[in-house]
């Protein structure tokens, strides 16, 4: 193994150590992961074999990924197939439709344009279980919680809203208003109100500190470790995507000078370019479906990050 490789390897070697001294150690949120980031653009299919492969080097063990993968199952992520003594597992429909929501979170290039007008949802007197559900899908959608009943975002399409909504339908009740505010500090009070950005800001840049240091051992490398680069794929997504998909998104007018959501975006771009190719092919090799090799990355893939170059 030549430095350059090797320096790569000590990269991803620690990030897995990191992974591991998690508890509980969460497989099949890894799994999740391998799942969104790697197999869905490769047909959304793997035989349990070839998983079990994949998930080896981050430390889970045959008996737990195979557990964790029937709990997505039985959770509706996956369905899976037997064919004898084989097993396969691809994205249910409702799995690629929640995969499909959280892609365009993760990967799409940030919105810089806002007109400075707000999405207001007001909640009717509801059943306690439906309020509790919709108001986790309006938070994961970015909403600030501005009291119990009323949620706000900085300009969301009504029926983009409809269209996504809870399985419940509970959305069809709420009252959604299209709505300008009168006083000029306003924004910055309602931002404060709806939205805990400290505490986002600080794991942002905890994030920012620790992928700098792999991005810092992976330029000028000339030949990557194929394995490694697709832990280092693997797990800087893991750790984004957890990151990112509590972030609201809110326009750059509404943040801080150098909010750090920004830097870490740029850093997760760049460290993905460096890794992609060598990271696919790890895949290649290692992984397969039941009648044959990975189908070829979906061309959208390289429109990740606003673009792999």
């Amino acid at each position: 193994m030549t430095a350059n490789a090797a320096t790569a390897s000590t990269a991803a070697a620690e990030l897995v150590a990191r992974f591991r001294r998690q508890r509980p150690l969460r497989g099949g949120s890894l799994i999740v992961t391998i799942f969104g980031d790697s197999i869905m653009p490769r047909g959304g299919a793997v035989a349990l074999g070839s998983l079990i492969a994949l998930a080896a080097p981050f430390g889970l063990n045959e008996r737990l990924v195979r557990t964790a993968t029937a709990r997505l199952a039985k959770d509706g992520w996956l369905e899976g197939h037997r064919a004898g003594k084989l097993s396969e597992y691809h994205l249910s429909q409702d799995g690629r439709e929640r995969f499909a929501e959280a892609t365009r979170r993760i990967y799409s290039a940030p919105e810089t344009e806002w007109s400075g007008r707000w999405t207001l949802v007001v909640l009717p007197p509801m059943r306690a279980a439906e309020k509790k559900e919709l108001r986790e899908e309006l938070v994961w959608r970015g909403f600030g919680e501005l009291s119990s009943n009323v949620f706000a975002h900085p300009e969301l399409d009504p029926r983009s809203l409809r269209k996504q909504q809870a399985p419940s339908g509970a959305l069809a009740k709420a009252i959604v208003f299209d709505a300008n505010l009168a006083d000029g500090d306003a924004p910055q009070r309602l931002v404060s109100l709806g939205w805990d950005l400290e505490d986002l800001g600080l794991r942002y840049q905890r994030f920012v500190t620790r992928f700098e240091r792999v991005l810092a051992a992976l330029r000028g490398v000339r030949t990557l470790d194929h394995q490694a680069c697709f832990i280092v794929r693997t797990l800087l997504i893991h750790e984004y995507r957890r990151l990112h998909l509590r972030d609201p998104l809110l326009p750059p007018r509404l943040l801080r000078t150098n909010w750090p959501g920004a830097q870490a975006a740029a850093l997760c771009r760049d460290i993905y370019a460096h890794v992609f190719t060598a990271s696919e092919a790890h895949l290649s090799q290692v992984a397969a479906q039941l009648d044959g090799p990975l189908p070829p990355p979906d061309a959208s893939v390289m429109q990740r990050f606003g673009g792999i170059q």
